[in-house]
């Protein structure tokens, strides 16, 4: 009995430490946290934190459809995370074992739950506008005037002054089918495939002006100067502003929501059904709903977080930007739309690769 005990006592203590780790593995958007928040959390609480990034919905929704992902946090997009709740990749989250869920601003909880009925499945991570991000001075010599509408941009013989300072336009068909359709007097939540079609016709006649269509590139794009406009979201292109500022260059990047309105979009923390650390997951959604972590998130990212408390610790520079948290006024043309099903998910597919490709 000496001689196992011994032994076993030799094997625990050769053991690799990673053996006893307590690890969380999260997948979320590029840019889209203060890394300092993450070794912070590791400091307080010991888990390890994995994290993998994604540019699009697509991709993200692709590894949850497949299965087996061995994530335990992702944060898809509203739309997305409907469609998943009902193909049940995703799995209930309790509000009851996150001492913090005091703290989720209701408004846009209130929004949420459309998408995600009793508010069972997710909770808002963060929420804002797409629009349109410009190089002030390269704009104003081509147009002679800021951005305010989004005539200046969906109009062909508009968008044709700008094509040769670069346009980039969100790889999102959810964004920008809604806002074309929107901008043609449809409904911007229509899944009726002759106003889809008439949007991505539209799209089609701009495709010649745009220099590329990606999610995420466009932030350096700006800040470098190497685009001059961007339809794109609201906290990216505030990005590509500050990093154009600390880059000391003379770059200027202005953000406009356009008087007709755009689309409202959040995106949410959940738990994939197969997530391999369940108690992490539940410890790290709980740190970023406490206040002063939802602040700093916000204050890396420039995207308006739903944490209500943690506006008034965010600096009013953020806090009272109407592109990050516009005002009630602009709130009223902000419009959201629902998840398509799975056949018209494949007609949009389909004609989002003809708006790309031009087939």
């Amino acid at each position: 009995m000496t001689k196992i005990l011994a032994a076993l006592l030799i094997a625990f203590a050769c053991a690799p430490a990673s053996a006893a780790e307590r690890v969380v593995n999260i997948f979320n958007w590029s840019d889209y946290i203060d890394p300092g928040v993450l070794e912070d959390f590791t400091r307080e609480t010991g888990v390890k934190v994995v994290y993998d990034t994604y540019d699009s919905n697509e991709i993200l929704e692709s590894r949850l459809l497949a299965g087996a992902t061995g994530y335990d946090i992702v944060v898809p997009s509203a739309t997305f995370l409907q469609r998943q709740i009902k193909a049940g990749v995703l799995q209930p989250v309790s509000r009851k074992r996150l001492a913090n869920a005091v703290n989720i601003w209701s408004e846009i909880d209130g929004r949420l739950s459309s998408y995600d009925p009793g508010s069972a499945h997710a909770i808002n991570y963060m929420w804002y506008t797409t629009g349109v991000a410009y190089n002030v001075a390269k704009i104003k010599e081509r147009i002679g005037k800021p951005i305010t509408s989004w005539e200046q941009v969906l109009r062909p013989e508009n968008l044709k002054k700008l094509a040769d300072c670069g346009v980039y336009v969100l790889d999102s068909p959810e964004d920008i089918l809604a806002i074309t359709l929107n901008f043609l007097k449809l409904d911007p939540n229509s899944k009726s495939e002759s106003d889809l079609r008439r949007a991505a016709d539209h799209l089609v006649g701009l495709r010649r002006y745009i220099k590329k269509f990606h999610s995420s590139e466009y932030i350096n794009a700006l800040a470098n100067g190497d685009i001059c406009l961007a339809i794109g979201w609201a906290g990216d292109s505030l990005q590509a502003r500050n990093r154009a500022r600390e880059a000391g260059s003379d770059v200027e990047i202005a953000y406009a929501i356009p008087s007709e309105g755009t689309l409202m979009s959040m995106d949410n923390l959940a738990m994939p059904i197969d997530a391999p650390h369940v108690a992490e997951a539940y410890l790290f959604i709980d740190y970023l709903l406490r206040p002063d972590v939802a602040a700093r998130n916000t204050k890396a990212t420039n995207f308006a977080n739903g944490v209500g408390p943690s506006r008034a610790l965010i600096d009013s520079s953020i806090a009272n930007d109407p592109s990050v948290y516009p005002n009630d006024a602009t709130m009223r043309r902000l419009f959201t739309v629902t998840t398509p099903n799975q056949p018209q998910q494949k007609f949009i597919t389909r004609l989002w690769t003809m708006v790309k490709t031009g087939r």
